[in-house]
């Protein structure tokens, strides 16, 4: 465990937002010209951007290097198409990894056919990033649809490289430390946090109760570090939290 138990509520209204005519992105942490030195990461995690894309419009063409890169839906539809030669659209329960490695381009785009800014047709998805165990990787891929998996109630561990979730883990990281839960929640239901030297918790729809902090809203997050063990009670219809686990920084 890391030295000092801290629990840091940082609200949706505090994060670095990127608007443009086709794009809304709220970043948790310090990304591109937004950067705060003492707000570069939590543990392994680096990025947690919450976009949203208007129909006929994306991310177009480009390289990323050495990272572990987590892309989970949670409306519309998003067109992934990269240099391995992988096209696939992802939708909501479809978890995708991506690890970069040594260099890989892709684009990302709004699978909708309409033109403009309608939100109805706008893709919402949030996009993370974790340091891999090493560098020069061989580029790679991985999907599977966890729809089935999230009726539940419980988390569901999206993607680990941790050996404990060895066999529960819907696709495999590149990081040995690391480990990403998604949880969908109906009112009243619960689920309680892993314990690990460092936790991420983004409420990525809906409301929440949080044990002995209280009132979490969509696009709160809360940093832990050297604690765990909470219970996460949703107070609204179709809360959605994400929860990374990690046992290194």
């Amino acid at each position: 465990m890391a030295a000092t138990e801290q629990i840091d509520v940082r609200r949706a209204a505090e994060r670095f937002v990127t608007r443009t005519d086709w794009l809304v992105s709220s970043h948790s942490f310090s990304f591109g010209h937004h950067y705060d030195p003492v707000n570069v990461g939590h543990g392994l995690l680096l990025v947690n951007n919450d976009d949203i894309v208007v129909p006929g419009a994306g991310f177009d063409t480009h390289a990323h290097q050495d990272m572990e890169i987590l892309t989970w839906v949670l409306r519309g539809s998003l067109v992934h198409q990269d240099s391995t030669g992988h096209r696939e659209v992802i939708h909501p329960g479809l978890a995708q990894r991506m690890s970069a490695g040594t260099g890989i381009l892709h684009s990302e785009r709004n699978a909708s056919e309409r033109t403009g800014g309608e939100a109805e047709g706008a893709v919402h998805f949030v996009q993370m990033w974790v340091v891999p165990d090493e560098k020069g990787l061989v580029p790679g891929y991985e999907q599977r649809d966890v729809t089935d998996e999230l009726k539940a109630g419980d988390f569901v561990t999206v993607a680990s490289g941790i050996a404990k979730h060895a066999d529960e883990t819907a696709i495999g990281i590149n990081a040995r430390n690391a480990a990403m839960h998604v949880a969908r929640l109906e009112p009243g239901g619960l689920v309680i946090l892993p314990a690990a030297p460092y936790l991420h918790l983004f409420v990525a729809q809906g409301d929440l109760d949080l044990e002995g902090t209280g009132r979490l809203e969509q696009g709160d997050a809360v940093r832990f570090t050297s604690t765990g063990g909470q219970q996460v009670t949703a107070t609204g219809h179709g809360a959605e939290i994400i929860v990374w686990e990690m046992h290194a920084s």
